[in-house]
């Protein structure tokens, strides 16, 4: 609990648990902008390429599956490196492949760069680890929801702007064949740019850098020092395997969602490629206050009703969702569909952040393990969702049973369970947050922080 901050500031830069904050939700905002930058435009690469469904729905899965894979690895990466290298090293090698994919001349090319594109992805676990080590357990689910919300919403971004940053190269003399690979490189730049700020102004938790404190022999929270140690410990853990699931049946319906969307309401409804971007840009938009809504309810029940109430939270939400998405899978105009999408979505993203306001409650000593796997899980759900694709040729099939798997996947949330050591030991963590709260917010709490 040392040095944790109590209450989020939002126009306070000053301490290490703030610019933590902004700037991982920044680097999320600019790594998930970077991962669906080419989504809106897939319409222009699938003409160029000639690509058939089965080529495009491969396409999807790979945008997706190899962050399964990373965000397994930088859980582990960020207890013994620290997060502050690790998000670093992961923005600065992402925009290799970001800058890459403009230079694909087929298929497979494209297939490879969308492929290792995925791994910057795993920017989400990185995000929800700092924002963890930094935030008190009276803040931490509103802290790491806010910081996902925002960043989350990079995706709708892309979907939204990157039809007008094509249009830009237009006007500024690029050839038209050229157009969408010139748009990439704006999401690359803004990575490398990102990736330096990080390195500069970031401390990996409240005391300072990881390695300079085992150097000195201090305890920081997470007690292993990463790798495989850290892994196990989590996957031994069955909670983390039922918020695996749950957290695949809502982010992983929200990745599908951004890499399907656009190209759907153009199929489907006829929609030119700017209005199809609008659409579907609304989606990913949403993250910018529902996920911070659902962490936001999930503190403020777990306040008045202990731990378990974040579970039953979860449970409600992922309900709505899959009610939504059954909805959405039936209607038969642009319009409606656009209300249902939004519908399905609030309840999606305020899932997605009351899973992450549970998740630094599983296990504190393998904090980055639990984050890796859970995190893995939303990739998992998206990946599976793009076999579904593929074996029902129907985008709008699709939906309509995704709904049926997230009504299923719900009762995971319910199967998470405490011990009563477990329960007591974090309501002590949250009772001194409040006082450490209370004590700063007196005058002579305020007087000494100032000193």
């Amino acid at each position: 609990m040392q040095r944790k901050a109590t209450r989020i500031d939002l126009f306070n830069l000053a301490t290490p648990p703030m610019r933590a904050f902004h700037l991982s939700w920044l680097a999320f905002f600019v790594c998930f902008f970077a991962w669906f930058a080419v989504a809106p435009l897939m319409p222009l690469v699938k003409s160029e390429f000639g690509l058939d469904k089965d080529q495009i729905a491969n396409i999807n899965i790979a945008a997706v599956a190899v962050t399964i894979l990373v965000r397994l690895l930088v859980g582990p990466l960020c207890d013994r490196f620290g997060p502050r290298r690790t998000y670093t090293g992961l923005l600065l090698l992402g925009a290799i492949p970001v800058f890459g994919i403009a230079f694909a001349q087929s298929y497979h090319a494209f297939l490879f760069f969308r492929l290792a594109i995925g791994a910057i992805g795993a920017s989400f676990v990185i995000t929800q680890y700092h924002t963890s080590v930094m935030f008190a357990p009276n803040v931490v689910g509103t802290a790491n929801a806010a910081a996902a919300g925002w960043g989350n919403a990079g995706g709708g971004v892309a979907q939204s702007v990157m039809p007008w940053v094509l249009t830009a190269m237009l006007a500024l003399g690029v050839e038209h064949s050229l157009g969408w690979r010139a748009a990439m490189f704006v999401p690359g730049a803004l990575m490398l740019v990102v990736g330096v700020l990080y390195w500069k102004y970031a401390q990996d938790c409240p005391q300072g850098d990881y390695r300079e404190l085992r150097a000195r022999g201090i305890a920081i929270e997470s007690g292993k020092r990463g790798g495989w140690a850290v892994f196990v410990a989590a996957a031994r853990n069955y909670r983390v395997w039922m918020l695996f699931v749950t957290y695949g049946c809502c982010f992983g319906i929200e990745l599908f969602v951004h890499g399907v969307a656009a190209s759907y309401y153009v199929d489907r409804f006829g929609l030119n490629l700017r209005s199809a971007g609008l659409a579907a840009g609304s989606f990913g938009l949403l993250a910018l206050f529902a996920r911070a809504v659902g962490g936001i309810v999930s503190d403020r029940l777990a306040r008045r009703n202990g731990l378990p109430a974040r579970t039953w939270l979860l449970f409600a939400l992922m309900l709505g969702e899959g009610v939504g998405l059954l909805w959405f899978s039936s209607v038969q105009s642009a319009g409606l569909a656009v209300l249902a999408m939004l519908s399905f979505g609030v309840f999606t993203h305020m899932a997605c952040g009351a899973t992450y306001a549970l998740t630094p409650f599983i296990d504190r000593q393998a904090l980055g393990g639990v984050s890796g796997i859970i995190g893995a899980g939303g990739n998992a759900g998206a990946v599976a969702a793009g076999f579904l694709l593929k074996a029902t040729g129907s985008v709008q099939e699709t939906f309509l049973w995704l709904g049926i798997c997230v009504i299923g996947g719900s009762l995971c949330a319910l199967a998470v369970r405490f011990s009563v050591a477990h329960t007591t030991r974090e309501e002590g963590y949250y009772q001194e947050a409040l006082r450490q709260r209370d004590a700063a917010a007196s005058p002579a709490g305020a007087a000494l922080a100032t000193d």
